[in-house]
């Protein structure tokens, strides 16, 4: 029982690491750069969502599409000035300019917002379900039921809209889609916002049991580069099944492991994929 109760646990958990490994993979798959600074946006989710809280009222589930529209329009705006710039560039331009972005949007939360961590308190906070003497608190099933629906209209978009059929021809071959009469640069534009906004979807749904800081996105970073790397960099499915399975390992690992030692076997696995699989799970060599 105690380890089903920890496989639950991690599946929860896992849901939130899916949605926001979502934009990261989602970014990479049309537009062929890794952002270092996807992170941040989790960030910038978490201090929307917890401002809309403290001066509007607004539960954190609700807040979560407040912050996913702004740092979606912000995204784009990020994509159109300096991200398009740097697509033709060589790859460790890209890379400098996504660490220098994530530098510059950690520290411009430690001037706008402090470095005091910032918590919500909402009804249902320690509330908790028993299901067959499994034992499920409110604050992650709902944030995990909140993933989940965002994923499957994540799906759906890019599965039956022209736009999401677009998006993916354009990750597919974007001389094709140019020739098509795609307009390429729109494209990558909406994809890095759709990117960034599932992203800060995810870290605002987690308020109700997870502290909002400058600094989080550390925390984060690391989760959710596994979770692509295990599913595949550039697969939407991958990042799922990576981030329920980094939830998952998370959770069993403090079974034998002490709490604060509970990241080791992830990283274990990170690093045997890293040589063993790069590619990763549903990737194809």
């Amino acid at each position: 029982m105690e380890l089903l109760q920890a496989v639950v646990n991690g599946l929860l958990i896992g849901g939130v690491y899916a949605v926001v490994s979502i934009g990261l993979t989602l970014v990479f798959g049309v537009m062929s750069i890794v952002n270092f600074a996807q992170a941040e946006f989790l960030m910038l989710g978490m201090f929307v969502a917890f401002f809309c809280w403290q001066h509007l009222g607004l539960d954190p589930m609700l807040g979560a599409l407040v912050a996913f529209v702004v740092v979606f329009a912000f995204g784009a705006l990020v994509q159109r000035v300096l991200i398009e710039r740097v697509l033709r560039a060589p790859e460790v331009a890209q890379i400098f300019l996504t660490v220098g972005l994530l530098i510059v949007l950690e520290n411009a939360a430690l001037l706008a917002f402090g470095s005091e961590f910032r918590s919500v308190r909402v009804p249902y906070q320690t509330s908790a379900i028993e299901f067959g003497g499994l034992i499920v608190g409110v604050p992650y099933l709902l944030a995990f039921a909140i993933s989940l629906v965002a994923g499957a209209l994540l799906w759906a978009f890019m599965r039956y809209t022209w736009l999401g059929q677009a998006m993916r021809a354009t990750a597919q071959d974007p001389m094709a889609a140019l020739s098509l009469g795609m307009d390429a640069r729109r494209i990558r534009q909406l994809a890095f916002g759709l990117g960034v906004g599932m992203t800060a979807l995810g870290g605002a749904v987690i308020l109700p049991y997870f502290t909002a800081s400058p600094t989080v996105g550390g925390q984060f970073a690391v989760l959710m580069f596994t979770a692509v790397v295990l599913g595949g960099l550039g697969n939407v499915l991958g990042a799922v099944l990576g981030g329920l399975m980094v939830g998952v390992i998370q959770t069993v690992s403090t079974l034998v492991l002490p709490i604060q030692l509970q990241n080791l076997a992830l990283f274990l696995v990170f690093i045997l994929m890293l040589a063993f699989r790069p590619e990763g799970l549903l990737r194809q060599k």
